[in-house]
């Protein structure tokens, strides 16, 4: 339920690998990162969209097929609770999300805002009873004191502090003075710290510390640790991302198999002649067009391999001749021999919605 192991902060998706979710997604699986944290919202707002394009898809998508777990962060204003935890909602719902992660810091200082968090976690919890949650503010709770603290971690799964030792070089000390600290409060929640791999104002970590976040957070028991952010780290500081992709913890597992491509699954169903498997290849709205024309859903489409099964192509052997992709479009051209002696040609396009088909472009003529 829970993130274990190493993972990463990334802020903007496109200053990471060029914004290329597969080398977004290789890199993570090369250096053994169980899970990756994305900024998916900001405010009442989603984030990493560009130009009306959701890059949050792509990565996510990529992710996945690698084993690794994919946790959004939500930068949180207090100004409209309920608007930003609709949005949290929706986020979560439309990327499946395996976690949610509030980032709420000095807006919710404020008089008053205890409020606002009361009604933000009532909103977000009456809509994900069940679902992991965890909040990413300061480190010190005793220091900032005017924070929320209750209305937060009586209702998140997860803590995850900030440990950034920002003009400080003793990280080990900040990260055990951290876990005592929560570990006083009412709420008592596991931690998952975020550690420091970026600059500011002149300050920035040397590797030995990155190493001795890591290094304490094992000696404390800790289940892993995350560092922010990949943008900086993985651009400004390639020796220190190296120490952490070497650090031995984490997802040291090989990652499970890429699921088959969905055309080669086509094409085995097709030869196999099974039609439910073809059916549930597709969404259940999902789109099959011909020139001829448009149908829609699964039942429509189960009565259009009963046809070709049974009346255009019996007893075929279907082969699959070149594939192509653009985006989330799979582009294939395929034949298949009939009884006849004759042969279907064909050239067809799949576009996705996760793993399955929601439209199905279909070409073929009779040679």
């Amino acid at each position: 339920m829970y993130p274990t192991g190493k993972g990463f902060l990334i802020w903007r998706i496109n200053q990471c690998e060029k914004g290329n979710p597969i080398a977004i997604a290789d890199t993570a699986q090369a250096a053994g990162l169980s899970h990756l944290c994305i900024k998916v919202s900001d405010g009442s707002d989603r984030y990493n969209v560009v130009n009306g394009v959701d890059l949050c898809i792509p990565l996510v998508d990529e992710l996945r097929k690698r084993g690794i777990k994919v946790w959004g962060w939500h930068y949180v204003y207090a100004y409209s609770p309920l608007a930003e935890a609709d949005q949290a909602i929706q986020r979560v719902n439309e990327l499946q999300l395996d976690g949610y992660i509030i980032d709420a810091e000095g807006e919710y200082k404020r008089p008053g805002k205890d409020v606002a968090a009361r009604q933000f976690m009532s909103r977000l919890r009456s809509n994900l009873p069940d679902y992991p949650i965890a909040i990413c503010s300061y480190r010190y709770p005793r220091i900032h004191r005017d924070f929320p603290w209750q209305e937060f971690l009586s209702q998140c799964n997860l803590n995850m502090p900030q440990v950034y030792w920002v003009k400080s070089h003793n990280p080990g000390e900040q990260l055990k003075t951290c876990v005592e600290q929560f570990h006083s409060l009412q709420h008592r929640r596991p931690i998952f710290p975020v550690g420091a791999a970026y600059s500011e104002h002149g300050w920035k970590p040397s590797i030995g510390e990155v190493v001795k976040f890591m290094e304490t957070a094992v000696d404390v028991g800790l289940e892993g640790f995350d560092f922010y952010s990949w943008d900086w780290c993985r651009n400004k500081a390639p020796d220190m991302w190296r120490a952490i992709a070497e650090f031995p913890w984490g997802n040291t597992n090989p990652p499970p198999p890429p699921p088959a491509d969905l055309r080669d699954q086509y094409i085995s169903a097709l030869n196999t002649r099974d039609v439910e498997t073809l059916v549930n290849l597709y969404r259940d709205d999902a789109f099959h067009i011909t020139s001829a024309r448009t149908i829609r859903g699964k039942d429509a489409i189960r009565a259009w391999y009963n046809l070709l099964f049974t009346e255009i192509a019996p007893n075929a052997k279907f082969q699959m001749l070149n594939k192509t992709d653009s985006g989330q479009s799979l582009h294939f051209s395929w034949n298949a021999e009939l009884q006849s002696g004759r042969r279907l040609n064909g050239m067809d396009s799949f576009r996705k919605s996760g793993d399955l088909i929601y439209y199905h472009y279909s070409f073929f003529s009779a040679g």
